[in-house]
């Protein structure tokens, strides 16, 4: 059973908190202690996200983070590196890697999909390869025991539900809203909807994310969902921070009282 199998199973019913933050911000010496930070204080599983030039999914706070940590020279190679750090001390926790297909096809589909196995990668969430680009990238994954998830999105018909149900791995991850991340607002009991709908037509978990901001969203959307997953906001925050003290500290005044709430339910 992979770690992310494993995760999710020993939550038995309770909700899955999934963090993003961006390799290399707001300083690269951080994320490696961020992640740990973000473990301590409940998230049961981080995405972390590759910086890439163009990320057409991502609202601004995600695009400059990934302009920021580009300018001080942080690309795939050194977010693999990254996870291979984190797993020396952690062992359990799953790491999904976020982002886009350009830089995978860069370094090549099997020589990304090897690098990441061997240094604890768990996921691999590329918004720009739909199931049916996927092909060669998928058989590599599933020869390595890589899960590839995929995003359904409030337009994505049912027809198409099924198709992406039927290739995913890990998780199913629901975008709450039609925009780009940290934008809008949510519309709670469509949301409900929507996700009931999609678990009909899968037994994987489904995790829901995009304009999750705080713990009010996180318990908002969160009561048809297996997993919420919170990004920009929690960013925009770390890109405050100067120092890692300030960044583990901004961690926890942020994470503890999303785990709090999502513990509630």
């Amino acid at each position: 059973m992979s770690r992310l199998k494993t995760t999710m199973a020993a939550l038995k019913g309770r909700k899955a908190l999934i963090p993003f933050i961006t390799a290399g911000h707001p300083k690269p010496e951080f994320t490696v202690e961020v992640m740990h930070e973000l473990v301590t204080q409940g998230a049961n599983v981080i995405e972390l996200g590759m910086p890439f030039s163009d990320p057409m999914a991502d609202g601004p706070v995600i695009q400059q983070a990934s302009e920021h940590a580009i300018a001080q020279g942080i690309g795939i190679s050194h977010t693999l590196s990254m996870v291979a750090t984190f797993r020396e001390q952690n062992q359990h926790t799953p790491v999904v890697l976020m982002g886009y297909l350009n830089p995978v096809e860069c370094m090549g589909n099997e020589a990304f999909v090897k690098k990441a196995a061997e240094v604890g990668v768990d996921a691999v969430l590329l918004v720009d390869c739909p199931p049916e680009e996927s092909t060669d990238l998928l058989e590599h994954l599933r020869q390595h025991d890589l899960d590839q998830i995929f995003l359904v999105a409030p337009t994505t018909t049912d027809e198409r539900q099924e198709l992406i149900c039927q290739q995913a791995a890990g998780f199913v991850y629901y975008v709450a809203l039609k925009g780009v991340t940290g934008s809008a607002d949510l519309d709670s009991e469509s949301v409900a909807k929507d996700i009931a709908n999609l678990k009909s037509k899968t037994q994987l978990p489904v995790a829901v994310g995009f304009g999750v901001k705080d713990a009010d969203s996180a318990v908002a959307v969160a009561a048809e969902a297996d997993a919420v997953v919170i990004g920009s906001a929690l960013v925009a925050v770390l890109g405050q921070c100067e120092d890692l003290t300030a960044a583990k500290q901004a961690v926890t005044e942020f994470i503890k009282p999303i785990r709090t709430a999502l513990n509630s339910l």
